[in-house]
């Protein structure tokens, strides 16, 4: 790989990352009412969802087991739930690695979220073929 096509791909690679991120940002304000981290716990569903990605706690338990192997207790799952960061980490595998974009039906529609994803597929398949 030359040096201009090691740029256009490393370009491509963040381009691939900020529409992740930005459409990540799209759902938890749709979802929470707002984006990134959160000064006080946030629920929803009279208790049952928590964070700004309105996980269940039962959610949290079973993908980040599926994800690596973790067991989390429920304390743990809610924690992560209400840490920003590790929740859309949580949702980009869910969204992307197992495209499950179907835990969040009202939202996803409402952001097109189908279609996102498969703009960023498409963008990432360029990228692989570089």
């Amino acid at each position: 790989m030359n040096l201009v096509s090691y740029s256009m791909h490393d370009a491509l690679k963040s381009e691939i990352d900020e529409r992740k991120d930005e459409m990540l940002r799209q759902l938890a304000h749709c979802e929470s009412g707002g984006s990134g981290p959160s000064e006080r716990p946030i629920y929803g569903g009279r208790g049952v969802y928590l964070g700004r990605f309105q996980f269940s706690v039962n959610t949290v338990i079973g993908y980040q087991r599926k994800r690596d192997g973790t067991q989390l207790t429920g304390r743990e799952a809610s924690e992560l739930a209400h840490d920003y960061e590790r929740a859309m980490d949580l949702a980009k595998y869910m969204i992307f690695e197992l495209e499950e974009p179907w835990h969040w039906p009202l939202c996803s529609r409402k952001i097109g979220l189908r279609d996102q994803m498969a703009h960023i597929k498409t963008l990432s398949m360029q990228a692989q073929a570089r």
